[in-house]
């Protein structure tokens, strides 16, 4: 996939998204603007590490998407003018390799584009759990009568409620922003907080231990990292109060599996999940059973113009390298201890 240099003199950029993807990244202006300035070479088979490195000769950017190889040492090798990464998606630690940050290649990603529809999902399932809603669809659904079905744990309104936020991240401050207007109140821990930011994001910062115990909803919004692996387990789980809800749009990561089950089981909790530990969940899994639990398949950002807007903000920064422009989102070395 070397060709011929382009007779526009176009730089050469390597799209390694596969079909399904493109059609719903890059609307038709945007691709347009694409090829307008770049000499396309596009890898439909984009988790093929052979394929991309067949197309990385003389690219100087690389647009990659969700299970795209790593670029690493060997990928580098064939990837001889590269200066631009330019991931559709958050988190690039499964995509690059500390070499790319050694050589100087620009990293870049488009998380900040996911904020908004993630905090509404959240702020969706938070409406559920407070009243319920799946609790009564699987009532309902199940063939219980009427009477029956309309049984449930004591329902609240969000006004009022104390909703506590685990992470002050990007969504994380989204979602603050959707239930404080509700006028929820709200807590907040993270240890990388302030208190100009708790004040101006007008949350309380608690420790966890706080938050947990008077919270009626509890969103996961934390960061991915080695210190916040299962930093929700049975011994936390055991601090929220009976009938309270967990909201987890994040990762299974964060919150023990096995312990959240034990404590959906018994009835105790209620919880809304998009994210697990086995991705699809197991047909047999428990979690399909419970009444008491809201699941969607992670898909938490994946609505139209999420998607758009990630591809959006790929081809962006590919202009701006074009151009001689300095990245948007561009990130660092230390992206690399965000895990997935």
């Amino acid at each position: 996939m070397h060709g011929s240099p382009d007779p526009a003199g176009r730089s050469r950029v390597v799209v390694a998204v596969p079909p399904d993807l493109r059609a719903q990244f890059f609307t038709a202006e945007v691709w347009r603007e694409l090829e307008r300035v770049a000499e396309l070479a596009v890898v439909d088979t984009h988790s093929d590490r052979a394929a991309v490195a067949a197309a990385l000769p003389g690219a100087r950017a690389l647009i990659t998407s969700w299970r795209a190889p790593k670029v690493d040492t060997g990928l580098l090798e064939s990837a001889d003018r590269l200066e631009l990464v330019a991931h559709t998606g958050s988190a690039v630690a499964p995509y690059v390799t500390e070499e790319v940050f050694r050589r100087g290649v620009l990293v870049t990603q488009a998380g900040d584009e996911m904020a908004r529809p993630v905090a509404e999902v959240a702020l969706a399932f938070t409406l559920s759990l407070l009243h319920r809603i799946q609790r009564f669809d699987h009532a309902l659904r199940g063939g219980r009568e009427w009477a029956a079905a309309s049984e449930a744990p004591p329902r609240h309104e969000i006004h009022g409620s104390d909703i506590g936020v685990i992470g002050a991240s990007r969504t994380g401050r989204a979602y603050i922003a959707l239930v404080r207007a509700m006028g929820a109140r709200v807590s907040v821990t993270d240890p990388y907080l302030s208190a100009a930011d708790a004040e101006a994001l007008g949350v309380q910062s608690v420790s966890l231990e706080t938050l947990l115990s008077r919270s009626r909803i509890v969103a996961v919004h934390a960061p991915v990292t080695a210190e916040t692996h299962r930093m929700i387990g049975a011994e936390q789980l055991a601090l929220m109060p009976d009938g309270a809800g967990l909201v987890n749009t994040a990762r299974s990561w964060l919150v023990d599996e096995d312990a959240l089950l034990a404590e959906l089981a018994s009835g105790r909790l209620d919880a809304a999940i998009d994210v697990f530990d086995a991705e699809p969940l197991p047909t047999d899994h428990p979690f399909r059973s419970l009444p008491n639990v809201l699941l969607t398949p992670h898909q938490a950002a994946g609505s139209v113009e999420c998607r758009q807007r990630l591809g959006t903000s790929a081809v962006d920064e590919v202009l701006r390298l074009l151009a001689g422009r300095p990245p948007a989102h561009a990130v660092t070395a230390d992206a690399l201890t965000r895990l997935y």
